[in-house]
């Protein structure tokens, strides 16, 4: 197991190396917007050396920074500079709009949109593809939507839920915005970086998958409500199934 950790700030490398043929490696990047996120690698670490199936596996941590346009800029500068990896995964937290996701829930976005890229007109709000602004089914949009690589999530929909994502540059915080989210998305999750991820994936042609754990309902902003160091330890347990999945 090889684990290479880019900080896309500051560009410094830290690698912990096992003796294995490079060659023959399976390289991830882990994709994370915040460094309490790219910690979740830490548990797989401590796995790796007493797991002969882990051998083989490049897992390469991608510090990206909060939101679309830092997470575009660094994947594509890790892209540029690395090449690109034989997988991709997203990972972190996620508010839920759905009543029957709890906090804790590790998921797994098959759908994702940039939800509040488009036209207001009046009281009424209009995605870029409704604005004839692009084609809703301009690659990689289907329908106005961006969606997750069919082999990875049929991989692993025995042991993650599939749900439908939106990204939005603003995190929902108020009864008004929501509303107008789950009237015009009926979205199961939000973040602020997963259909970023999905749009250059898709366009890189790289195998993609995202994970997410529920931190928070959305809702008018009530952080005593939040979890996330328990959020966070779930993934980091839900990433080890996964890459035993593999």
């Amino acid at each position: 197991m090889i684990f290479i950790i880019h900080k896309s700030d500051i560009f410094t490398t830290l690698s912990i190396e096992k003796d294995i043929d490079i060659t023959m490696s399976f390289k991830i990047l882990y994709v994370a917007a915040t460094r309490p996120e790219g910690d979740t690698l830490k548990k797989f670490r401590e796995i790796m050396s007493h797991n002969d199936r882990l051998d083989g596996f490049e897992m390469n941590l991608l510090i990206t920074g909060v939101g679309s346009i830092a997470t575009s800029w660094a994947l594509k500068q890790w892209i540029t500079l690395n090449g690109k990896p034989d997988l991709a995964i997203n990972a972190g937290i996620a508010g839920s709009f759905n009543d029957r996701l709890n906090v804790g829930d590790v998921v797994m976005p098959v759908s994702d949109c940039f939800a509040d890229a488009g036209i207001e007109d009046g009281e009424n709000f209009r995605t870029l593809s409704e604005s004839g602004l692009i084609s809703a089914n301009d690659f990689p949009y289907k329908d106005g939507l961006l969606y997750a690589d069919t082999m990875y999530n049929e991989k692993m929909k025995s042991i993650l839920v599939p749900v439908r994502a939106i990204t939005v540059n603003t995190a929902t915080g108020s009864e008004a915005t929501m509303g107008k989210l789950l009237k015009k998305f009926n979205p199961d999750i939000e973040t602020m970086e997963g259909a970023t991820f999905f749009y250059i994936c898709s366009r890189e042609n790289i195998p993609f998958l995202a994970l997410r754990a529920i931190s928070n309902k959305v809702e008018p902003r009530n952080k005593n409500n939040w979890n996330i160091d328990l959020a966070l330890n779930n993934l980091s347990e839900k990433l080890i199934d996964v890459i035993l999945t593999l």
